[in-house]
């Protein structure tokens, strides 16, 4: 499968504010895709559309094949096994430990004994590296890089096809921010995963972001990879990549590392 989200003719309104006015765009398949925007521009609205949260008002979305206009029950449970979602803050439930934490969604969606829900969960922590022993643990005692990474590792439980990832490096100092890029892109590689991120994290989106749109103005104002955006000539485009730390990183000498 070549895409696997598909927007067309999206529309979304509350009331009569326009949110997003007539989106169209595909994400390819074992990509890393970015949705970006101004403040307001409804990143996060997107995101929950894509995910059946909400409803557009009009246009379709597509997620692996299935047109979310027209899904059966059975369509929807097949979505919901092939994605995972780890949400800005982790959204852990603070009164479950690690563990129970992790085998949530395999407890919901499957009938697997115990001795392999164990062996998934050790094995899912041991992915977003974490140690066997954090799982008796309850997030009230772990720090925001292991709260992220076990809300990762619950995420991948289910083997999914796609990861939605929403600020993933929000509140990680920049080290840990930048070991939470490496994490998600070794991980893209090695389970062939398609990844599908809001971000403002200037850092990710240029070290790991394969392709992106930039949401402003209702529209979807530059799209492409990150030298095909840098080309748009839109306000808050060229506000948001041309200030003096791309200029510094890019057109210091990082330009010719880009285009190659």
């Amino acid at each position: 499968m070549r895409y696997v989200v598909e927007v067309k003719d999206l529309v979304t309104k509350f009331g009569q504010k326009i949110i997003h006015d007539h989106l169209t765009f595909n994400i390819e398949s074992n990509n890393i895709f970015a949705i970006l925007g101004s403040s307001g521009a409804g990143k996060t609205v997107l995101l929950s559309e894509i995910l059946m949260l909400l409803r557009p008002y009009s246009g379709t979305i597509k997620v692996l094949g299935r047109d979310l206009n027209r899904l059966t029950p059975k369509d929807e449970i097949f979505l919901r096994k092939n994605w995972g979602v780890l949400f800005q803050f982790g959204a852990l439930y603070s009164s479950l430990n690690v563990y129970e934490n992790v085998a949530v969604t395999l407890n919901e969606y499957t009938n697997l004994s115990k001795s392999i829900i164990d062996e998934i969960v050790f094995t899912k922590l041991n992915l977003v590296g974490l140690k066997s022993e954090v799982a008796m643990q309850y997030p009230s005692e772990l720090s925001g890089g292991m709260i992220k990474r076990v809300a990762l590792a619950r995420a991948l439980a289910m083997d999914p096809k796609i990861l939605f990832l929403d600020e993933p490096t929000s509140g990680l100092d920049p080290v840990g921010a930048r070991a939470f890029d490496n994490l998600i892109k070794n991980l893209q590689k090695s389970l062939d995963l398609s990844v599908i991120m809001i971000t403002h994290d200037l850092d990710s989106i240029f070290s790991i972001v394969d392709k992106m749109i930039v949401l402003s103005d209702k529209k979807i104002v530059a799209q492409g990879s990150l030298q095909e955006v840098l080309k748009s000539t839109h306000p808050f485009v060229e506000q948001f990549f041309k200030n003096e730390y791309v200029k510094s990183r890019f057109f210091g000498g990082g330009v010719k590392c880009i285009a190659e």
